[in-house]
């Protein structure tokens, strides 16, 4: 049972680890990223991150949509996160997963600010109104506790 989407650049810290795991009843978070299973410091950082009683996995996100397609992870209440828009849009889309909680992303100089901590290029922001248009629920809120904004009211 998937309980949440979320785009993290950060992918697995504090907040997502224990704030959005503790409020969705997680026991699994899978971080799909096509670039993280080879990088042995962002590893090393994400077992540090991890909260006692829930597995971590991380997966491509090729990976991690046969994971899920498969059955093998209909055991678990899964958390899932990615690092970009992009990785999102590939995921929800494979999986019909409606619901995407747009978290931190990285800024950078083709990315300006639409909320806190949530920058995006304007191929984010295509990307992002496509998935609206399609019927998916886009949405910022950095923790539980914070206001849930839809994106439609943040984009231009």
């Amino acid at each position: 049972m998937i309980k949440l989407l979320r785009i993290d650049h950060r992918l697995l810290h504090g907040q997502v680890a224990f704030s959005w795991s503790k409020q969705l009843g997680t026991d699994c978070i899978l971080l799909a990223c096509d670039t993280l299973l080879n990088d042995k410091l962002r590893m090393s950082a994400i077992k540090m991150a991890k909260p006692s009683g829930v597995k971590v996995v991380a997966k491509t996100v090729d990976d991690a949509v046969a994971a899920i397609k498969s059955g093998v992870t209909d055991k678990y209440k899964l958390f899932i996160v990615v690092e970009s828009v992009e990785d999102a849009d590939r995921l929800a889309r494979a999986l019909d997963i409606k619901e995407i909680n747009l978290g931190g992303t990285k800024p950078t100089d083709d990315r300006h600010v639409i909320s806190t901590a949530v920058y995006v290029s304007d191929n984010d922001e295509k990307i992002l109104k496509d998935l609206m248009d399609d019927g998916f629920d886009v949405f910022t809120q950095m923790v539980p506790s914070d206001k849930r904004v839809n994106a439609k009211d943040l984009l231009k």
